[in-house]
C-alpha cells in the first residue's frame, strides 16, 4: 500500500471509531469533554505539557548526541514544542516529528542521522511505556486490574502488538520520507551498532530513561486530571490501569491527529471496570482538549520562526535590488 493510501485509511481509520463512539453513545459525552475544561485545568495541562516536553527534549539531545549530533537543550524544546502542535493539528500523529527529524538533519549536514535520532527517541518512550504498562496492568493490584487481566486473558497483547507495530510504522516513515536521500543502504549491523550508542551507552542509557520516566508520569497525571474533570472519582490505583490502556492505544495508528483509538478504548475500559463508557469518552476528550492546549506553545514557536524567517528574507531581497540598481540591471517587478 502505498502512502497516500495508507495516510487516507489513518484518517478514515480514526473517524470510523469515532463514529462508532458518537453513533453508541452520543453528543453528550463528547460536549461534556470540552465543557468541563477551566481556567485552571488548563493552566495545570499547560505546567505538565512543559515538563513532559522537556523531558522529552532532554532524551532527543540525549540520543542525538550519542550519535555525534549537536543539539542544544533549547532549541530542541522549541523544536519539541512545534512538533507536538503539528502532530495535534495534522492528520495523521507523525507529521510534526518527520518535520523535526529532517530539519535537524539539514541543521547537520546529515539527514539520515538526524531522522534516526528521532526515531530512537521515539522508540524510547515507547519502551518505557510499555514496561510500566505491563507492569501496572498485569502485576500492579487493582479491582479494574484484576477485571481487566481477565478481559484481556484472549486479548491482552493487543495494545503492546499495537504499540510496537505503530513504533515500527514511524521508523518506516521516517527512514523513508525521502525516496533517494540516501543512496546506499545501511545493514542492520550499523543500525544496531547506532541504536547502542544512541540509546545504551554509559552515558547515555541512565538519562533516557530516567527522561522517559518523567516523561510518562506527565502524561499519567495529565490524564488523570482528565479523569477527575470528567467527573470520575474511584480512586487512583482503580484508574490507573485504565488511564495506561487508554495511553497503549494512542500508539494505533489509525488515527486523526491521535483522536480515535484512545476514546475507544477509554470507553470500553471504564464501562467494563463500572464506571461508565461515556464517563471513559468524556475522559479520553478532556485529554485530547488537554494536550492540545499543551502543544499551543508550540503554534508560537511556528509564528516566532516564520516572522524571523521573512525579516531575513526581505534584506536579503533590497540587497539584491540595490545591486542590481548601481549594476545598472534591470529591477525585479513585483
Amino acid at each position: 500500500m502505498n502512502r497516500p493510501h495508507w495516510a487516507l485509511l489513518k484518517i478514515f481509520g480514526g473517524m470510523a471509531i469515532l463514529a462508532v463512539l458518537l453513533w453508541h453513545l452520543g453528543s453528550g459525552a463528547f460536549v461534556a469533554g470540552v465543557r468541563r475544561v477551566d481556567a485552571a485545568t488548563l493552566s495545570a495541562a499547560l505546567a505538565l505539557g512543559l515538563l513532559t516536553t522537556v523531558g522529552s527534549a532532554w532524551r532527543w539531545c540525549l540520543v542525538a548526541r550519542g550519535l555525534g549530533l549537536r543539539l542544544p537543550l533549547g532549541r530542541a524544546v522549541a523544536d519539541y514544542y512545534r512538533a507536538l502542535f503539528l502532530n495535534a493539528a495534522l492528520p495523521g500523529g507523525v507529521l510534526g516529528d518527520v518535520h523535526r527529524a529532517v530539519g535537524h538533519g539539514r541543521t547537520e549536514g546529515d539527514i539520515g542521522r538526524g531522522v534516526r535520532a528521532v526515531v530512537l527517541e521515539r522508540v524510547a518512550g515507547q519502551v518505557a511505556l510499555l514496561a510500566v504498562g505491563g507492569a501496572v496492568l498485569f502485576v500492579a493490584p487493582s479491582p479494574a486490574g484484576a477485571r481487566l487481566r481477565g478481559l484481556f486473558t484472549a486479548a491482552g497483547a493487543a495494545p503492546v502488538a499495537a504499540s510496537v507495530c505503530a513504533a515500527a510504522g514511524l521508523t518506516a516513515v521516517l527512514l523513508h520520507r525521502r525516496r533517494g536521500g540516501s543512496r546506499s543502504r545501511r545493514g542492520p549491523a550499523a543500525l544496531l551498532s547506532e541504536a547502542r550508542r544512541g540509546l545504551l551507552a554509559p552515558g547515555v542509557w541512565p538519562g533516557v530513561m530516567l527522561s522517559s520516566l518523567v516523561v510518562l508520569a506527565g502524561y499519567l497525571a495529565m490524564f488523570l486530571l482528565a479523569a477527575r474533570v470528567a467527573g470520575a472519582t474511584a480512586p487512583p490505583a482503580v484508574l490507573l490501569p485504565l488511564v495506561v490502556l487508554s495511553l497503549l492505544a494512542m500508539a494505533v495508528p489509525l488515527n486523526v491527529g491521535g483522536w480515535g483509538p484512545r476514546e475507544g478504548v477509554a470507553a470500553w475500559s471504564f464501562g467494563a471496570a463500572g464506571l461508565g463508557a461515556a464517563q471513559g469518552l468524556t475522559a479520553a476528550v478532556v485529554y485530547g482538549v488537554l494536550a492540545f492546549a499543551a502543544s499551543l506553545p508550540g503554534a508560537v514557536v511556528l509564528l516566532v520562526r516564520g516572522v524571523a524567517g521573512l525579516r531575513s528574507v526581505v534584506p536579503q531581497v533590497e540587497r539584491e535590488e540595490r545591486v542590481r540598481a548601481e549594476c545598472g540591471a534591470p529591477q525585479r517587478r513585483p
